[in-house]
């Protein structure tokens, strides 16, 4: 599978610029892929729930709880690290997300994330090819000097990504075919109502 490095030359050939062998090696591109790599992981980890990133976990309340409006706090995963909430099991529950800290009114929560996975092995080849696309997409006026490019790149992301979700979203039994008003589902959730 793809390594950092690989992830960063895919996105480096997009724009035409040369391959590095390390993040580490003393090369602008390398210092500008270094710099910026994770960055954009991270914001690409949390635009979509990718199914090969979803965690699950049982979460025990803090010892301290909050001044007012819940009745309990719980510290949010952070091995591996908690990058988005996507839902909890009882979807009833009434919650909300304040810095690193879930509230609720419940005892303990069944909780459903994305994590911040930094093992390479472990992601989705779609999720590859939209990682380096918008890797490409943020570096190549800082390489380049090229706003057509830029553009070019961004556009190539908006279609992996497009791309990615729709197959992302159709691999399983959808949670909830009728959420319509989530953009990340919309695609996927249009297709299997269509099969209906």
């Amino acid at each position: 599978m793809a390594s950092d490095v690989d992830i960063c030359n895919s996105a480096l050939k997009m724009i035409g610029a040369s391959n590095i062998s390390a993040l580490t090696e003393d090369s602008k591109t390398a210092r500008i892929c270094n710099q910026r790599y994770t960055f954009i992981r991270d914001a690409v980890f949390r635009s979509h729930p990718w199914n090969s990133l979803i965690k699950r976990v049982t979460l025990a309340p803090d010892s301290t709880t909050p001044e007012f409006d819940f009745s309990y706090q719980f510290t949010l995963p952070t091995d591996p690290y908690c990058l988005r909430v996507l839902s909890l099991q009882d979807n009833d529950t009434v919650h909300t997300i304040e810095g690193r800290k879930l509230l609720a009114n419940e005892s303990t929560v069944k909780l459903k994330y994305v994590a911040r996975i930094v093992d390479t092995n472990e992601y989705d080849q779609l999720l590859i090819e939209t990682l380096s696309a918008r890797l490409a997409a943020d570096i190549s006026f800082a390489l380049v000097n090229s706003t057509s490019l830029m553009q070019q790149m961004e556009a190539m992301y908006d279609s992996k990504i497009r791309e990615a979700r729709f197959v992302d979203a159709t691999e399983g039994t959808p949670d909830n075919i009728t959420n319509l008003t989530d953009k990340t589902y919309q695609e996927g959730d249009l297709f299997i109502a269509s099969r209906f």
